[in-house]
């Protein structure tokens, strides 16, 4: 089970030197990144109406944009046609591809009729992003509806495209298209070869080291019906074609000769091997899972898929396969007098238009997901992913983009030559209102990740190294390949550093071994500081790890007696929360020292050493009347506490009340905090939110 984590809100993102944000309007725009050209230093951004031109350094910076509106005429024939106003009838873009050094290539939704243009970048993208030349139609380029998601992929000045193709969305399909040879698309209305897809993604891979022989590789999820052919269950699959298919000569006339597609497995199995499946609607949860390509040539190189017998189940074709093999591309190693599919004999196309489906799965690496989270409030949207090298191997580090508007940084730990283990090194909110993440891009050479949702584009750096403390140990917990201890500070990593003072220890995270010479002792004990309760009311002991990976237990110390372990008096007037110890209802039993103690990997350090001191009855009732000396503090209006209160205390009251279900005025909050108003005069004048351990008088 995955340990629970604290999130880096936007706010606290803001004050660092390593966040930057840009959106064109409050509104929402569903912005995608879609071309990012690291060589000239520019990220091309798709949203409503427009077409932005990022500088990747910083995107903050006022970008380079063409207003490309849908016409008129088109959003009131969309409008009348009962689709969304906002939505849905706006030119969304949803194709940005390079056609040469000097041309885009763009297309957009059009208000469901969909339209394509050139537009000219010039030589300086950085200065200059020209006017749109002469548009064309966008069919079979993008698809109609905005909400369904457009791949393309631009080969040779050949744009290849997984999308719907019609007006109702019905009709999915993988085109090629802007090409001097004739159009293919995939076989019309036939559920063998593709059923209800949602495209994820394209990529074209080699196969070999002709390059004839490379594929076109489109990610997707499907509704596929089971072995009784009534209940669809939606699987993730991956189909490819050869990007010189040009079609057969008597049957599938412009259509993929070569295509086939593969299911991929990302599910837990059982002890006897059987997988698992969810039903969407009811369990929420994300896995995300790792393949080895030569796995995915083998399955593409196995038996072929075949419906017989009279349940009409799948089974293993047992039949002759023609020659050339289907699925191989022509003028590649193993057809190299083949130049063109229109060559290809009958039996051959004939084959690949009634078995296009391989009968074994894919299986992850492991045979097992690298990630699973279940139960969770929030699923898996987008993924990038970074290569790493740090002082002890290399790792891969994940970027997850969520549902709720989340990214978390996740580093995945080999273990036994398997993938199994991963560690949330953070996870940051990187908008202010929350929406699913619909992007997420890498450059490796700023060391920046990019992040698109529908308000907007944020950049952020993929190390934050000083937010892991001050101190050795700290940094060591941390386990983030990007830093390291240099002997002052918590520092960026570079593998070709010949500084011997750096110390990081990924697999292991030891601060013992790596923080030698170091004072760790100081780690065993930690400053008292006194804080007030008010017997009957609230009170907030905070303390939280800098590490998500840490165990936090508390122990309390009762007048001259022994430290005992709070777990037996957590109840639901205690609570242990994220960020620290929540005290409902305050008795006197509880006035005492509390320690904070946290354990990670067998390292244990006091965080927090709190003597709670319980104020009576009397001192209550002399701090809340206006005619003691302490008046002012009852005259206060309730608004006027909020800046008392540090952001972990607010965050404890807000995650309790969503734990326990009940919404609670501000008043009710803060009501119970009355009696203890009189330390709170030089916070409200210095507007010092964290100190509140001033002394007051003693009765």
């Amino acid at each position: 089970m995955v340990k629970e984590h604290v999130c880096v809100c936007i706010t606290e993102l803001q004050k660092t030197q390593s966040f930057e944000h840009y959106t064109l309007s409050e509104k929402a725009m569903d912005y995608r990144i879609l071309f990012m050209d690291e060589d000239q230093d520019r990220m091309y951004v798709g949203c409503k109406d427009h077409v932005l031109s990022m500088d990747i350094n910083n995107i903050s910076q006022t970008p380079l944009k063409i207003f490309w509106p849908a016409s008129t005429s088109k959003v009131e024939e969309c409008q009348m046609a009962g689709k969304d106003p906002t939505h849905g009838c706006g030119n969304f873009l949803r194709v940005i591809q390079p056609y040469n050094r000097t041309h885009l290539f763009i297309c957009g939704s059009g208000a469901y009729s969909p339209v394509c243009a050139f537009v000219n970048r010039g030589r300086r993208p950085e200065v200059s992003l020209h006017s749109l030349m002469k548009t064309e139609s966008g069919k079979g380029r993008c698809s109609f509806n905005p909400q369904v998601n457009t791949v393309s992929v631009m080969l040779n000045q050949e744009l290849f495209s997984g999308m719907y193709i019609d007006f109702m969305g019905t009709d999915a399909a993988i085109f090629r298209s802007l090409t001097t040879r004739n159009a293919v698309r995939t076989d019309q209305h036939n559920s063998k070869w593709l059923s209800e897809p949602v495209f994820i993604d394209a990529h074209l891979i080699p196969d070999g080291s002709d390059p004839n022989d490379a594929k076109l590789y489109f990610f997707l999820r499907e509704r596929l019906t089971d072995s009784s052919g009534n209940t669809k269950n939606i699987h993730a699959m991956v189909a490819r074609v050869c990007p010189n298919d040009t079609g057969g000569q008597r049957s599938l006339v412009n259509k993929w000769t070569t295509f086939l597609k593969a299911r991929l497995v990302c599910s837990v199995l059982e002890e006897d091997g059987t997988e698992t499946h969810f039903d969407d609607s009811v369990f929420r949860g994300s896995a995300v899972c790792v393949y080895n390509m030569a796995d995915i040539l083998t399955v593409f190189n196995g038996p072929f898929a075949h419906r017989e017998g009279p349940n009409f189940q799948w089974v293993a074709f047992q039949g002759r396969i023609p020659y050339p093999r289907p699925g191989t591309c022509p003028g590649g190693a193993f057809t190299p007098h083949t130049q063109s599919t229109k060559e290809f004999p009958d039996d051959v196309v004939t084959f690949v238009r009634n078995h296009p489906v391989m009968f074994n799965p894919i299986y992850p690496v492991g045979r097992k997901p690298l990630v699973v989270r279940t139960h969770s409030d929030y699923k898996y949207t987008s993924i990038a992913v970074d290569q790493v090298t740090a002082a002890d191997g290399h790792y891969q580090v994940l970027f997850l983009g969520t549902d709720k508007g989340t990214v978390q940084k996740v580093v995945v730990l080999p273990s036994n030559g398997s993938l199994d283990e991963d560690l949330i090194l953070e996870e940051l909110e990187v908008f202010k209102k929350q929406s699913p993440i619909t992007n997420l891009k890498i450059s490796s050479k700023k060391q920046q990740l990019y992040v698109s949702s529908e308000h907007g584009v944020s950049q952020v750096s993929l190390h934050r190294c000083d937010a892991y403390g001050s101190a050795c140990a700290d940094c060591c917990l941390a386990r983030d390949p990007y830093c390291a201890w240099d002997g002052l500070s918590c520092s960026r990593f570079y593998p070709t550093g010949k500084r011997r003072s750096r110390r990081q220890d990924i697999m292991h995270g030891n601060p013992l071994t790596q923080c030698r010479g170091f004072n760790l002792k100081a780690y065993r004990n930690a400053v008292e500081m006194t804080q007030y309760g008010v017997k009957n009311n609230t009170t907030f002991l905070e303390c939280q790890p800098k590490s998500p990976q840490a165990s936090v237990k508390w122990l309390i110390q009762r007048d001259n007696d022994r430290r005992k372990e709070m777990h037996r008096d957590l109840s639901d007037r205690v609570l242990s929360t994220n960020h620290g110890l929540l005290i409902r209802s305050v008795h006197s039993s509880d006035q005492g020292v509390y320690y904070c103690l946290a354990t990670e990997n067998g390292f244990k350090r006091t965080l927090a050493k709190i003597r709670l001191q319980i104020l009576s009855e009397a001192l209550v009732s002399a701090l809340s009347n206006k005619h003691s000396p302490w008046g002012w503090a009852a005259s206060l209006h309730p608004k006027a506490l909020v800046s008392a209160f540090s952001p972990a205390e607010t965050l404890a009251m807000h995650q309790y009340c969503k734990e326990r279900k009940q919404m609670q005025s501000l008043q009710n909050i803060q009501n119970p905090m009355r009696g203890d108003l009189g330390k709170l005069k030089p916070l409200l004048d210095h507007r010092k939110s964290r100190n509140r351990r001033n002394h007051l008088q003693e009765e």
